[in-house]
């Protein structure tokens, strides 16, 4: 029964119907990034880049990711709560929304039901897939099936249908204290930006890239996806290894997520932590070991997912 509701079937789209309060938001979101381009300053650029860290670092790769939905670690529950309001910061929706994508992504990564396959084309993967058939970014029943374990608190029930709320408040706030060209530089050119980061992560490393792990879909480990996502392109690496906190695997694969969860595990604001064991040279793993290395820990992760969260 489990199987047959995670399935990922009630989240495919219809692509022949076009999602037009999501399209318009990302037409005014690319408007208003390109004309931040007209008002430039140092201290606009300096606000975008600090807020860009706390959405897509802190928010969507640290608390989005690598905790709710991979639960790669464990913290308080109010640092918790604090890096999933980052998350919705970044625009990507709710959290029940976001670690229900991205769990179905997981179970049929680069098969029939992957939200988001460059498979489907590169566009869909990039961008193409969040503008067309039902949006379900407030849908917190169809949401709770994958995401059991979030729906069992009730600030993120609230959080997933008021995601847009900690947004407008920061766009308040930078209104307030730097006018309008800090809120064009701070939420629009910031917001557009790293959309983009976090969807070459969708799109670019399942294309291009190198692999270390033969994993059963096409991850790639691609740099420069990593250094503008904080890490997150460690793809090949992470699709082989999902539950662990840690997706730069070698000296050279800079992962800033990481060295933050770190920096938490040594102030004991993390424990915990899941990292891979690695051998002492990094060699391409055989086919069938990836896969069922990958396979055993995304089905450990949904069997354990409820219990892991009440701990």
């Amino acid at each position: 029964m489990q199987e047959q509701v995670l399935d990922g079937s009630d989240f495919v789209r219809d692509k022949s119907k076009v999602a037009w309060i999501t399209a318009i938001f990302m037409t005014l979101f690319h408007l208003g990034a390109i004309a931040a381009l007209f008002f430039f300053s140092w201290k606009n650029v300096a606000v975008a880049v600090a807020l860009l860290w706390v959405s897509g670092g802190w928010g969507i790769g640290m608390g989005y990711h690598r905790l709710l939905t991979h639960r790669g670690f464990k913290s308080p529950r109010w640092l918790e709560y604090f890096l999933t309001i980052c998350g919705t910061l970044a625009l990507e929706g709710g959290p029940l929304f976001w670690v229900a994508t991205h769990r179905i992504h997981h179970r049929n990564s680069d098969q029939p039901g992957d939200p988001h396959s460059p498979r489907d084309g590169a566009w869909w993967s990039h961008m193409g897939w969040i503008l067309v058939g039902e949006s379900m970014h407030s849908d917190t029943t169809r949401l709770a099936r994958y995401a059991p374990d979030l729906a069992k608190d009730d600030f993120y029930m609230w959080l997933t249908k008021w995601h847009w709320v900690p947004q407008v408040l920061l766009g308040l706030t930078l209104l307030a204290f730097g006018g309008w060209t800090m809120v064009l530089w701070g939420i629009f050119f910031r917001v557009t930006i790293g959309l983009h980061f976090t969807w070459l992560v969708n799109s670019a490393t399942h294309m291009w890239g190198s692999r270390r792990y033969q994993t059963k879909d096409d991850s790639r480990n691609l740099w420069w996806v990593a250094m503008v996502s904080w890490g997150e392109g460690w793809h090949n690496n992470h699709h082989a290894n999902p539950t662990s906190a840690r997706h730069g695997l070698a000296w050279y694969e800079l992962d800033i997520n990481y060295m933050m969860i770190r920096l938490l595990e040594l102030t004991g604001l993390a424990k915990k932590v899941k990292v891979v064991k690695l051998p002492s040279k990094l060699v391409t793993a055989p086919a069938h070991e990836a896969e069922q290395h990958a396979e055993h820990q995304e089905e450990h992760q949904e069997a354990a997912g409820v219990a892991a969260y009440g701990d």
